[in-house]
């Protein structure tokens, strides 16, 4: 069964590939996919000017204070990497593997930002702590439970990006404390044009965003992730949150006519190769018409799954209308 799990379980895929078996069983009682998905409102492409500033509240509702402009900065997920890109800033230290992509820093200059160790889910906090971070930036799900023992030795502040507007929120915030505004306005701009003339040429195709491993994977749907959240303003995209146990059954998938789907392969301990191939020994599998069609798309799951902010969104957008066509 293709599952939609909690937010919680999202992040925890996300970071190590954890979801559910692909197999032909019965639908959630929940809410379906609806027949034809409406498209979002039009994108605005005006950009507000952004205002210096150490204290604010964010896009979420969180007030975040500090003595002076961040100097460094640690990273414990991606959009934070992925904003810093944005505005000219390397982090002090990370735990994501996005800056060693192309189109961020490249491997080269990756390797000369520090990796926090203790992974995704259990970053370690003395080996935060000893890069005397002026702000270190988590997953609100996930790193919260690092506030208590950061707190007196930094300023923590827990992120929980959900849609591309949030990810512009949190661009518009980090600008604003780093006193980056032309950076930060210019990004914005840049990400609000693109997505307004994907918009133009919509495309009449249905898509399907699956991401996980060999074992687990579930379906992206807008209202809980940030790529997903752009499809339905580019193509037919009927996939919506089912909430902490919804699920989608293969049944149902298949009925969609999924004409393009994209594929977000996850690695968790031993597990090696493409989901999509993975998933070609299950003879369902192979009658979603995309997959009949060549028309299944490996993507970078560091980009698609973990960035979330607006150059990787950038990315998604380039790789999916080129798709979509």
């Amino acid at each position: 069964m293709l599952r939609s799990p909690s937010r919680l379980a999202r992040i925890w895929i996300t970071a190590a590939a954890v979801g559910s078996v692909l197999v032909g069983c019965g639908s959630s009682s929940e809410e379906p996919a609806s027949d034809k998905a409406r498209p979002a409102a039009k994108t605005d492409v005006t950009v507000e000017p952004i205002k210096a500033s150490t204290e604010l509240t964010d896009t979420n509702g969180v007030k975040v204070s500090l003595k002076k402009q961040p100097e460094r900065i640690v990273c414990l997920f991606a959009l934070c990497d992925d904003i810093l890109t944005e505005l000219g800033i390397a982090p002090t230290a990370t735990n994501s593997a996005l800056l060693a992509h192309p189109d961020f820093l490249g491997e080269k200059k990756a390797e000369e930002v520090d990796v926090i160790p203790g992974g995704f889910i259990a970053p370690e906090v003395e080996a935060i702590l000893s890069h005397k971070p002026d702000l270190v930036i988590g997953l609100g799900d996930t790193h919260g439970k690092l506030a208590p023992a950061l707190k007196g030795a930094t300023t923590f502040w827990a992120m929980q990006p959900e849609t591309w507007e949030d990810s512009v929120g949190y661009l518009r915030d980090v600008a604003a404390l780093t006193g980056r505004t032309a950076e930060g306005e210019k990004a914005e701009r840049a990400f609000r044009t693109k997505l307004a003339a994907a918009e133009k040429s919509r495309s009449e195709k249905t898509a399907l965003i699956i991401y996980g491993s060999d074992e687990n994977f579930g379906v992206a749907t807008p209202e809980g992730d940030v790529a997903a959240s752009l499809f339905p303003k580019i193509a037919d995209y009927p996939w919506k949150s089912r909430g902490v146990e919804g699920s989608y059954s293969l049944e149902e998938i298949l009925a969609q006519d999924v004409d393009v789907l994209f594929v977000e392969t996850m690695s968790f301990g031993d597990a090696d190769g493409k989901l999509s191939e993975k998933l070609a020994e299950n003879p369902l599998w192979g009658k979603i018409p995309a997959v009949k069609n060549g028309d299944v798309h490996e993507v970078n799951s560091e980009v698609w799954a973990k960035g979330r902010g607006t150059r990787s969104l950038g990315l998604v957008l380039d790789e999916a209308t080129a798709a979509l066509r």
